[in-house]
């Protein structure tokens, strides 16, 4: 697992270089809110289609790995011709090719992870904790280096850091799971199961507050006049709060099901949404950013693991694929445009509420569908105690 460990490493080191700081990048090209909410939004916009696509196409075809690295080298070429253009124009088709290579690798990966760690997929926490350490210890160094090189400097440290994820990739044993139904008969198995239906709509629900989160956060703090270290802290404390989720994943699934720990997520980002409308201070986002962990680490680590568990055999790469668009692509991408919209109306405390309510309204739901279930788990635990 070295490999794999290392892969999310660089992947999500290079990711908190550049994508946080893509919504301040248009903005500091003139660009109106609206127009962000169209550039960030068409990247979870076309992963909603693409990362099952790629995911699918592999199973197919059994090649894991050559589509892998493909996806690296068109991501680099796509992220290096951005910092040649500066119009919106000359920007959307680029930014349409970064989505379409960026969409299958974290599908491809977990799948492969979930493939070797075979019945001990709770294990799966312990090897995605290290993109987390990556996210976290980037995300402080990249602060610094932009606080005092400008915000350009981001793109050519993503651009070091993918081509060393390339050599990671070629040495990375990539694979799929054991050659199962046809791909059309196991997706309509899922879209037919009624558990992975609401499961679905959480997923959702995570990624529009997760649209909200990342491309808009940055714009908010900066309003309220903070600098780029403040900004950097926030994702490095963000991280930091991922790792004991990572770590401790198999304890909370085996104790408590997948189900009650996507409802645990889900409270945790109505209160994180509604924490960063009453902000008052740069400096009181530091300590919000702590809820990430027991928000969108919870909710990935028994994502990813629910649906290798319903996953038909040898559809792996396609039901991570399913999860990765419903979470980073239709989700984030109507997060994105109605963030957009929002902030250009009504300024960016109006999105972060909107995040809010909608976190909420999904809570309700899913507890109202799992209330029996909820209170024979926890009867059931408190009698075992």
């Amino acid at each position: 697992m070295r490999s794999a460990k290392a892969f999310y490493f660089v992947f999500f080191a290079a990711g908190a270089c550049l994508i946080p700081f893509l919504a301040l990048y248009y903005h500091d090209l003139g660009l109106t809110g609206r127009q962000i909410g169209l550039l960030t939004g068409i990247v979870p916009l076309i992963t909603m289609v693409g990362a099952a696509a790629w995911g699918a196409f592999a199973d197919a075809t059994g090649r894991h790995h050559l589509l892998l690295l493909t996806a690296i080298g068109g991501l680099w070429l796509a992220i290096a011709a951005m910092t040649q253009v500066s119009t919106f124009a000359q920007l959307i088709p680029l930014v349409c090719l970064y989505a379409v290579f960026i969409a299958p690798l974290v599908p491809l990966i977990d799948n492969s992870v979930m493939a070797r760690l075979g019945e001990q997929r709770q294990e799966y926490g312990r090897v995605r904790v290290w993109g987390s350490y990556g996210w976290g210890i980037a995300a402080l160094i990249i602060g610094v280096i932009i606080q005092h090189q400008g915000l350009l400097a981001a793109f050519p440290t993503y651009l070091v850091l993918m081509i060393i994820l390339f050599f990671v990739g070629v040495r990375l044993p990539v694979r799929g799971g054991h050659t199962g139904e046809p791909v059309r008969h196991g997706l309509r198995r899922l879209f037919t199961n009624r558990q992975w239906l609401l499961f679905t709509i959480v997923a959702l629900v995570e990624g529009m507050t997760l649209g909200i989160f990342l491309n808009y956060l940055f714009l908010y703090l900066e309003a309220l006049g903070a600098s780029n270290m403040v900004m950097g802290l926030s994702l490095t404390f963000a991280t930091l709060s991922e790792i004991p989720v990572f770590l401790y994943a198999r304890r909370l699934l085996a104790r408590w099901g997948a189900p009650f720990v996507l409802m645990l997520s889900l409270a945790g980002t109505v209160i994180r949404a509604f924490a960063y409308v009453f902000m008052t201070a740069p400096w009181q986002v530091l300590p919000i950013s702590l809820l990430h962990g027991p928000t969108f680490a919870a909710m990935w680590a028994a994502g990813v693991a629910y649906a290798d568990e319903i996953a038909p055999p040898g559809l792996g790469a396609t039901a991570q694929g399913l999860f990765n668009s419903a979470v980073l692509g239709l989700g984030a991408a109507v997060g994105s445009f109605t963030g957009g919209y929002l902030y250009d109306g009504r300024g960016a405390v109006a999105a972060f509420q909107w995040a809010g309510w909608a976190a909420l309204a999904a809570l309700l739901l899913f507890l109202g569908a799992n209330w029996g279930v909820f209170a024979r788990q926890w009867t059931s635990r408190s009698y075992a105690d």
